[in-house]
């Protein structure tokens, strides 16, 4: 993180394919020359993209991230991604507690404090999302909600320069 803490990152969800990874990764890199040196610049693309994004953005200032990651090191879980893994990748950061994790992989406060903790584990910065759904905002909730998520999803002791909190409401 830059001493101010600006943070812009692009997460490319489940989008692009083989030929799209490396294009969209240059252009991100290429414009990057004109951004003020005072942000830090992320993309987070899918993790079959991560090594083309990779080569794609090399001796940019761009960096690169994980969308999400396990909780441990290694193991017997059939598609997942370790935070050491990223690391090992070449990323930087990684997204965790996003609102569609939360919601359609039941992910709660405690898991996604687990992912965060495995980020750090890893010497990655933990990108902890937060937010709250139209329902609650509607309802005056919003504060509420994102107090306990941040409460609960933030390890204890971490400073600034370890995390970065998204505030991404789901409205």
């Amino acid at each position: 993180m830059t001493s101010l803490g600006y943070l812009i990152a692009g997460n490319w969800k489940m989008n692009g394919r083989v030929g799209d990874a490396p294009r969209l990764a240059a252009a991100v890199a290429a414009g990057a020359a004109t951004a003020p040196a005072a942000v830090d610049l992320l993309i987070c693309p899918p993790a079959v993209h991560i090594t083309l994004a990779k080569g794609a953005i090399a001796g940019s200032r761009v960096l690169l991230g994980g969308q999400d990651c396990h909780e441990v090191e290694g193991g017997a879980f059939t598609g997942d991604i370790s935070a050491e893994m990223l690391a090992d990748a070449g990323c930087s950061h990684v997204i965790v507690g996003h609102s569609e994790r939360r919601d359609a992989h039941v992910e709660g406060d405690a898991m996604v404090w687990r992912k965060a903790s495995a980020a750090l584990r890893a010497g990655l910065v933990a990108i902890i999302c937060v937010g709250e759904t139209d329902q609650e905002r509607l309802s005056g909730q919003a504060e509420d909600v994102v107090a306990r998520q941040i409460n609960g999803s933030v390890p204890d002791g971490v400073d600034g320069s370890r995390i970065a909190v998204a505030y991404e409401p789901v409205w």
